[in-house]
Parts: C-alpha cells; sequence; structure tokens
C-alpha cells in the first residue's frame, strides 16, 4: 500500500463535486477522457509501416523482399523485461496520464488521487476522481476508497522506455550489392561471389549501419539508447547461410583485389551448381539501453530486398 500525502488544508465536498462539474460542462468531457495514443512496441516490431521501405542497391535489384524482423531473445542480451501492458476495449493506452492519473486495467478507468482531500474525508480513506470512458462515452466520478486500486503508483518500466526510444528513431535495411553483377556477366561455378552492403548516396549513413543514440522519458524517468549493426548475415538463396562482421567491401574490377576473395565478406567456394539465385541481407542491430538504474539489450533486425545472380557451368578446354 502508498503512503499517503499529506493534507494540507481541506476543501469541502460538496463544493469540490460542484466545481469538478461545472469544469466538465465548461470545457466538455470528451476532451477529458481522449483516447490516449498508444505506446509503439519496438524492439517486437518490424521495419514500422508508413516508415521504412525494404532497399537493394544494384543494377539489377530483383524484387522488394521482406521488411525485416527480429526482437529480444534473438542473440540479444537481457532487457526484455516487458513493462505493464494497459489496455481498454482492446486498444492499448498509457498506464499513467499527467491529467487523468493511474490507469486500472480491471475497470478501465484512470483513478487520480484528489490533493487537497475534501472536508470531512474518514481517516484511513481517500477521495480518488475518476475518469472512465466506453464506446466513445465519458464519464467522471468521485470515489472513496480505503487503498490505492490496482496499477495505482506504479513506476515506468525502463526497458519499456527503451522500447519507446527505440521507436523515435529509424533502423533501415541494407542497401545491397554482389559481384559478380548479372548485367555484367555470369559467375562461374566454384568461384568466389563478393557481397556489401553500401550508405554511399544515401544521405543518412547511420540510419543503415549506426551508431545512433535516443532517449526517452516518463514521470522523472529518462532511459537512453545506442543502436549499431553488429554483424550482417547473407541468404545466398541456395539454403546457404554467411555472416559477416560488417558492410563489405565494394567490388572494384581495377582493384588488385579483382579475382580474389573479398577480404571481409564473401561466399568464398562460390556456388556449386549452376542456376540464378536471389540473395538476401539482413543486418543486425544491437540496441543497448540505461536508465533508472538498470540496463540491457536486445537486438532487432532489417531485411533487405533481393538480388538476383546468375552462375553458370565453369567450361574445361581440352586439347
Amino acid at each position: 500500500m502508498l503512503t499517503r500525502a499529506a493534507r494540507s488544508r481541506r476543501t469541502p465536498l460538496a463544493a469540490l463535486i460542484a466545481s469538478g462539474l461545472a469544469a466538465l460542462l465548461t470545457l466538455g468531457l470528451a476532451a477529458a477522457v481522449a483516447p490516449a495514443a498508444g505506446r509503439a512496441d519496438p524492439p517486437d516490431v518490424i521495419c514500422p509501416p508508413g516508415q521504412n521501405t525494404c532497399e537493394v542497391w544494384d543494377d539489377d535489384p530483383g524484387s522488394g523482399g521482406d521488411p525485416g524482423g527480429g526482437g529480444p531473445g534473438d542473440g540479444g542480451g537481457g532487457g526484455d523485461g516487458g513493462g505493464a501492458t494497459c489496455q481498454r476495449d482492446g486498444e492499448v493506452v498509457p498506464c499513467y496520464d499527467e491529467v487523468l492519473g493511474w490507469f486500472h486495467n480491471g475497470d478501465g478507468c484512470y483513478y487520480k488521487l484528489i490533493e487537497p482531500q475534501p472536508e470531512g474525508t474518514p481517516d484511513g480513506f481517500d477521495w480518488y476522481l475518476v475518469t472512465c470512458r466506453s464506446g466513445g462515452i465519458g464519464w467522471q466520478r468521485m470515489e472513496l476508497l480505503d487503498a490505492p486500486p490496482p496499477g495505482f503508483g506504479t513506476p515506468p518500466d525502463p526497458a519499456e522506455l527503451a522500447r519507446r526510444a527505440l521507436a523515435s528513431i529509424d533502423l533501415l535495411p541494407p542497401r545491397v550489392a554482389v559481384a559478380p553483377r548479372r548485367h555484367i556477366g555470369a559467375g562461374l561455378v566454384g568461384l568466389p561471389v563478393w557481397m556489401w552492403a553500401s550508405t554511399a548516396g544515401s544521405g543518412q549513413p547511420r540510419h543503415y549501419f549506426g551508431p545512433q543514440q535516443a532517449a526517452a522519458s516518463d514521470r522523472g524517468l529518462t532511459v537512453s539508447i545506442a543502436a549499431e549493426v553488429t554483424r550482417v548475415r547473407w541468404d545466398m538463396g541456395n539454403g546457404t547461410k554467411v555472416t559477416c562482421s560488417g558492410a563489405g567491401t565494394a567490388y572494384e574490377s581495377d582493384s588488385p583485389l579483382a579475382g580474389k576473395r573479398s577480404p571481409d565478406c564473401g561466399y568464398h567456394s562460390g556456388y556449386p551448381e549452376p542456376g540464378n539465385y536471389q540473395i538476401q541481407a539482413t543486418t543486425h542491430w544491437t540496441v543497448s539501453w540505461s536508465g533508472g538504474g538498470e540496463s540491457g539489450s536486445f537486438e532487432v533486425t532489417r531485411t533487405s530486398g533481393t538480388v538476383t545472380i546468375e552462375i553458370d557451368e565453369l567450361q574445361v578446354v581440352t586439347q
């Protein structure tokens, strides 16, 4: 049970009710109980709809592809604390509102402790202003309770604030390219393939690989996050997966490395069979957070569209 605030003075209950009703009639109850915006739920979300698009950066970009995915538990550290969720009529609402007070999941109403307490309040009891809404209709009442309602005074959850901070920044899918490129010529069975992700010309490289920082605050608690790509996983289209620690190196035909293996990101053994293969890359972001004396991390992924690579048989010339 929470400690009640000291009562500096008392107001007649009838006067308080009258003033409250007058305020409702003047301002309109609809404004007081307007539906609050639901909280975003990062890191369980994929590329936010209307915010990010999956991009392919190559001479033959192919199809669009999955916008991404991932969330806590996909290889990240702690931080999947999962704050309390408040819902009313199936809609997620803030658990705390500065005007309405604390939300009670049991009846779908907000409770705000009246301060100062009305004159004549019995010892051991407190008056609360209760704000409810259902089917678009809102109403208020005063209720005398001997203990705070469930959920009243619950502090903000740092992990939930970290997710809110994550929702405020863009983590964009990788812009990918491969060599050999189909428009130049087919690759050959058994020869190395280069893969890389580029931010050239994007104008916002940190949105593709980081680092990015953000923060979110609630009721005096601030949680800060830092997000950065820690690895890139390539799906080569034939069941083979290649993991690279970074973005890779762009292939240049006039480079001393031309014709050799990529120094940092490649399918070194090459394809064992001829064919057309759809290649896709997924960036794995590590999001670290701290605040309120706690810290943790979780992982979020973003997935590119597909790039097509053509592989032909290696011809053997005999004399």
